[in-house]
Order: structure tokens, then C-alpha cells, then sequence
């Protein structure tokens, strides 16, 4: 078995960072690429780490660190490192990568002097973030909603629990209009993909559809509605897990004008 070597991101990193691997697929992901490696690069000076696992010089995982005050997704808490996203594709999973992140997580939050490690997971064996994974790496899981299930590991007796965030969003209608507002990060390259396809699809309506986005890097927009990604056309979320489709969005809204 090869050896697991984890560094901080390099420059050579980039691309397979910014494209979650999906280096040179389509121009849609290069374009989103650049967008979130732009906002990656803004988070480090604010305490933001990102963890390249590699075998013989190889990326094969990476993994996400961040104070929780600049965490795109729905948590709050103090004093408290998050970890977003840890990814190894399938071809090198279950060789000790996965380990290897989050080992060098725990030991970024105690370089860093943070009281505990927070992730946000999903309940059963998905592919993605699984809390079963979580738990065999010693988190303890403190809350679930629906899939999601909040697990954390305290580094210290002074530790205090994150929390989810309460989504606040109440549909302000448009007499006469459709309303798409259209909630997402820079963060997550599935959420920019998404925000392009439902612009274009926006535009195809003209003036009958009208287009509000709520993007929540700001954290200020992110806390006062707590939703980091979501689609609402007329006050109702759509969605499909994986990036909304041109189509199904042009669906929802011909829907929303009447047929």
C-alpha cells in the first residue's frame, strides 16, 4: 500500500481542488472553479485550511478546515474549527486517506487552539459524508435533522456544542411576477454550477420572472435567512440533491406561471 502524505494545498493542488476532481470535464466546472478557488484564497487569511492528501506526489483526497464563523454551511457555535468537506474518490478509498485528513484536521484545530472539531454529515452509508465514517474517527454525534446529523469531537473541558441553524426565510411575493430567489456559496462547487444554470434559465422568461439571489458568503445574509443553498420559485423550494437541471428549473417555473 502506498504511502499517505498530507500537506497544505500547493499551487499544483489547484485544479484538482477547485473542480472536486473533475479536472478539464466542462467549461461549466472550470468556470465555477475559479469562482470558489477565488473565495478559498480570500477564507485563509481568516484561519481557512485546506488539506491535500497524496500518494507519491498525487492528489488523492482533500479536506476543508475553517473557523466556524466563516463556515458556508447552516452551523453556529464558538471557539470551534468545521470541517465542510473531505472527499477521496472512489478509486482511492478505504487505503487510510480519509484517515489521513482528518487526523490532520484534529491536529490543525489544536495548532490552532480551537476547543473542538465540528462536521456536518449525512445518516447511512452515502457517498458523501457519511456520520458512520465520523464516528469510527471518534466525533459524537450531537444532534440530526432529517439526514443531516451535527457530530463533533471537543479537544477541551471548555468546548461548547455548535448548533443548526433555523431557517428564517419567509416568501415576499411579486404581484404579477414569478419569483425565483436563489440562495447560494462560493464555496460549494455543486451550489455555483447551480446559481449559473438558474440564471440562464431566469433570463430565458424575460420580465415575467423575477430573480432575487441571496448569497451567503456574506454572513450577514447567511445568518439572517440560515439557508446556504436552495432554490424557491414562488415561495417553493425545488431541488434534486446533485445541481439543479436547466430543465427541471424551467419545469418548476412554466409551472409556477400557469402551465
Amino acid at each position: 500500500m502506498n504511502t499517505v502524505e498530507v500537506r497544505d494545498m500547493l499551487a499544483e493542488d489547484e485544479p484538482f481542488v477547485g473542480t472536486c476532481g473533475h479536472v478539464g470535464e466542462t467549461e461549466e466546472i472550470d468556470h465555477a472553479a475559479k469562482i470558489r478557488m477565488a473565495w478559498l484564497k480570500d477564507m485563509i487569511d481568516k484561519g481557512l485550511r485546506i488539506k491535500v492528501a497524496a500518494m507519491e506526489g498525487k492528489p488523492v483526497g482533500k479536506a476543508y478546515v475553517m473557523p466556524i464563523e466563516i463556515y458556508p454551511w447552516a452551523l453556529t457555535g464558538r471557539d470551534i474549527l468545521a470541517m465542510p468537506c473531505i472527499w477521496v474518490p472512489p478509486q482511492y478509498q478505504n487505503q487510510g486517506v480519509g484517515r489521513a485528513l482528518v487526523a490532520e484536521a484534529v491536529a490543525e484545530a489544536n495548532w490552532q487552539g480551537k476547543s473542538a472539531l465540528a462536521v456536518l454529515c449525512y445518516a447511512g452509508e452515502g457517498w458523501f459524508m457519511p456520520a458512520t465514517f465520523f464516528a469510527k474517527q471518534g466525533f459524537a454525534a450531537i444532534n440530526q435533522r432529517g439526514s443531516e446529523v451535527l457530530l463533533w469531537r471537543p479537544l477541551n473541558y471548555s468546548a461548547e456544542p455548535p448548533e443548526f441553524m433555523e431557517r428564517q426565510y419567509v416568501f415576499d411575493p411579486i404581484p404579477g411576477k414569478v419569483a425565483v430567489d436563489l440562495f447560494w456559496n462560493s464555496f460549494c462547487l455543486t451550489s455555483v454550477n447551480e446559481a449559473g444554470r438558474v440564471r440562464d434559465v431566469v433570463g430565458e422568461f424575460g420580465d415575467q420572472v423575477v430573480l432575487r439571489e441571496y448569497v451567503a458568503d456574506d454572513r450577514m445574509v447567511l445568518m439572517q435567512y440560515q439557508i446556504p443553498r436552495g432554490i424557491m420559485v414562488n415561495g417553493q423550494e425545488v431541488g434534486w440533491g446533485y445541481a439543479a437541471p436547466r430543465d427541471k428549473i424551467r419545469e418548476a417555473i412554466q409551472e409556477a406561471l400557469g402551465g
